[in-house]
């Protein structure tokens, strides 16, 4: 299906508006007026919570990426308006994890282009096997997610409380996007495609820890 006018100019927007420009979210952070973390964490682990916030930031541009290629690819104009629904969700997770970051003192990945462009083409393909294997993509990437997320919530200092917080509710959002995809009649992924995932989500979240 060739692609209109429109969709490459809102696919092009899209990525310009998630790498460069300040993400603002529909929902306030999970917790109220928070308390410097800094103040409250050794350089050790202000270093490590950094860390860990980029590599969910990094998640969270990948998810911008996945969900408008998956939305440009399909032909059903329901199953569109709710991945675009999905992506705007996950604008919240992208700014609540950049003003952590900021917070904390840590940079962004210095390959969020990069990441953009590998899961937007990610999101192409699976578009492209078609809605139900389009799905299946969303569900089991959201699963991986949130067991990624569950990781995290071992490693982050027990005084970075803001950061949990964080953390929990989108943790609690990308269960919530997985089960939609299952209702939506996601097929379920062979066990290599998501050892593939898996590995690559590997390679990703090691990377970004560090740059």
């Amino acid at each position: 299906m060739p692609f209109s006018l429109d969709t490459l100019l809102g696919a092009a927007d899209s990525a310009l508006r998630t790498l460069f420009a300040t993400p603002h979210a529909a929902r306030s952070q999970p917790v109220g007026e928070l308390t410097e973390a800094r103040a409250l964490l050794t350089q050790a682990e202000q270093r490590e919570a950094g860390a860990l916030m980029r590599v969910n930031h990094v998640g969270e541009i990948c998810a911008q990426a996945l969900y408008t290629a998956q939305a440009a690819t399909t032909r059903d104009p329901v199953l569109h308006r709710q991945l675009t629904q999905a992506a705007d969700e996950e604008t919240d997770h992208l700014a609540w994890t950049r003003q952590r970051l900021d917070a904390l003192g840590a940079h962004t990945s210095w390959l969020n282009p990069f990441w953009y462009a590998g899961a937007f083409t990610l999101g192409m393909v699976a578009g492209r096997l078609g809605d139900r294997w389009s799905l299946g993509f969303v569900a089991e990437t959201e699963r991986q997610v949130e067991a990624h997320l569950d990781g995290h919530l071992d490693r982050l200092p027990a005084n970075d409380a803001a950061s949990r917080a964080v953390v929990l509710q989108m943790k609690e959002d990308e269960a919530h996007h997985a089960q939609w995809a299952i209702d939506a009649g996601a097929a379920e992924l062979p066990a290599p495609v998501k050892a593939l995932m898996r590995l690559a989500a590997r390679v990703m979240t090691t990377v970004a820890h560090r740059v």
